[in-house]
């Protein structure tokens, strides 16, 4: 979909936006900037291990950030050159000139990143929407996937689970603006623990560093003046992504995926239900499936030495490479 805003007026926000704290880099991180034509993007990297070894690019979800990967990165570092980007609109990548927060407009940054860096194929990672859109790079450019991990993917479901519904309403007008004016009194603390609530299996799992890390990017986020803005559009290009039919229907394009792909599950996901791994197991030509009972919808945060683990499975049975 495509931005409603007049020209000139991301400008003119962005000069009167408040001062915004720098985003948090982890020990033994690197961020960047990348900039291509109407498109500037973040992207956070470990130093590898060592030369020669092949890319990874690991792919965030709704609300989320490259932040969501630094847990398993350094799992992976001696295995891969991981890169995690920061979606248009999230964690610090400004929103695309075009405002175009569809699946297929972020799946078009994922792929206009990768051809820019020259690094395909890679072993593609996506969480939730990162999944989809994963998904969506995977079916229309297999030259530049070598394999596909997807991690809760939000692949449309028939009966969506009740406690995803309040995320599926931030897709309808006014909803965002109501939301905003209920919840404008709630400090980053409140907000940041009713999202692990949602996300975390087990939510006691989120150390007392990890939370206050949490809460800091919580309220880092929620100064930036276009972020109710890229949650709002972008939950709607989820929606509109699971009503199309065709060959441009996710489910379609899943069986269109070429590459080896790992499927993560979690049996206490409240956002993507656990019964549709084995949809998936069977739409994927070349699946292999990793259910986890105990985890939510972000299992790589919440286990991220069984996820990291599985990863490695995968590129060492597909050569490493």
């Amino acid at each position: 979909m495509s931005s409603t805003e007049l020209p000139g007026v991301r400008a003119a926000t962005a000069a009167v936006a408040p001062k915004v704290a720098a985003v948090r880099v982890a020990e033994g991180e690197e961020l960047r900037s990348v900039t291509l034509p109407g498109l500037t993007l973040n992207v956070r990297s470990r130093p590898p291990a060592r030369s020669g070894l092949p890319h990874a690019l690991y792919v965030h979800g709704l609300g989320g950030s490259s932040l969501n990967w630094s847990a398993m990165m350094p799992l992976l570092e001696d295995v891969v050159n991981g890169e995690a980007l920061d979606l248009p609109g999230f964690g610090d990548s400004p929103p695309p000139d075009d405002g175009n927060y569809s699946l297929t407009g972020h799946a078009r940054a994922v792929i206009r990143f990768l051809d820019a860096a020259e690094h395909g194929p890679v072993h593609l990672i996506g969480n939730s929407l990162g999944g989809a859109v994963s998904t969506r790079v995977a079916a229309v450019r297999p030259d530049l996937v070598r394999t596909l991990t997807l991690i809760s993917p939000a692949l449309p479901e028939l009966r969506v689970q009740r406690s995803a519904v309040p995320t599926a309403l931030l897709a309808l007008p006014g909803v965002v603006s109501l939301f905003t004016k209920i919840t404008k009194d709630w400090s980053a603390e409140q907000r940041t623990r009713g999202v692990l609530e949602l996300c975390y299996g087990d939510p006691t799992r989120v150390t007392d560093e990890a939370l206050r890390n949490a809460v800091e990017e919580m309220e880092r986020r929620i100064q930036l003046p276009y972020f109710w803005d890229a949650m709002a559009r972008s939950a709607r290009g989820i929606v509109d992504a699971y009503t199309l039919g065709g060959q441009h229907g996710l489910w379609r394009q899943a069986e269109r995926v070429l590459a080896p792909t790992l499927l993560v599950y979690g049996g206490r996901d409240q956002l993507v239900a656990y019964r549709m791994a084995r949809k998936a197991a069977a739409a994927f030509r070349d699946s292999r499936l990793l259910t986890l009972p105990d985890a939510g919808h972000v299992a790589m945060m919440e286990y991220p030495e069984t996820v990291a683990l599985a990863i490695r499975e995968l590129l060492d049975d597909c050569g490493g490479s």
